[in-house]
C-alpha cells in the first residue's frame, strides 16, 4: 500500500540570518530533511534545532481579499467590526489578521460582499528584518528553492520586502 504521510516542521537560520520555517509532507521522513538541510547548507544557512526559531513567528488567520483602491478602507473597517486584528491594504487586496478562533467568523462577514482569494491559519513574523536588496534577492533565491522542494508544503520567513525592492525584481524578470 501507499506509505503514510508524515508532516513535519523545519526550521533554521537563512541568508543574512532570516529566520525560516518550513512545513513538510513526506513519506520518508530523513529525505525531506536531507533535501532541506542540503538547500540551506548550499545557500551558507543552518537548519536549527525544533524550536530555534518557531519562537519568532505566531499563529494568525490571514484573509486575502481582492479590492480596488476605493473599496480597500470599508473592507478594513468591516474586517476589524468583525474581529480582525489588523488589516494591510496592498495595490490590488487587503490582507486581514486575525486570531486563529476569530478567522472563519471574519471569513464569513467579508465573503458576503466581497471576493475572498485565500482564507487560511498562517504563520507570521513577530518582528521582521528589513535587508538590503541584493541580500533580499539571494534570500526570496533561497526561499523559492525551498517551495520547490516535492516534500515542502509551505515555507514562513521573517523578511520584509520593501514595495520598491520587490518592484526593482518584478521589472529584472
Amino acid at each position: 500500500g501507499e506509505a503514510a504521510l508524515i508532516e513535519m516542521k523545519l526550521e533554521g537560520y537563512g541568508p543574512s540570518g532570516i529566520a525560516v520555517l518550513v512545513e513538510a509532507l513526506a513519506d520518508n521522513r530523513n529525505r525531506a530533511i536531507q533535501e532541506v538541510r542540503r538547500l540551506f547548507t548550499r545557500h551558507g544557512s543552518n537548519l536549527g534545532e525544533s524550536g530555534c526559531v518557531s519562537w519568532l513567528f505566531e499563529s494568525r488567520g490571514v484573509i486575502t481579499v481582492e479590492c480596488n483602491a476605493s473599496d480597500a478602507e470599508e473592507i478594513a473597517l468591516r474586517a476589524i467590526d468583525a474581529g480582525a486584528e489588523d488589516v494591510k491594504t496592498e495595490k490590488g487586496y487587503v490582507e486581514i489578521y486575525t486570531q486563529p478562533q476569530d478567522l472563519e467568523k471574519v471569513r464569513k462577514a467579508i465573503e458576503e460582499k466581497e471576493h475572498v482569494i485565500s482564507a487560511e491559519l498562517s504563520l507570521t513574523p513577530k518582528t521582521t528584518v528589513l535587508l538590503e536588496e541584493n541580500k533580499t534577492v539571494q534570500a526570496l533565491n533561497f526561499l523559492d528553492e525551498l517551495e520547490g522542494l516535492d516534500d515542502v508544503q509551505r515555507v514562513f520567513s521573517n523578511i520584509d520586502f520593501s514595495e520598491a525592492t520587490l518592484e526593482k525584481l518584478r521589472s529584472r524578470t
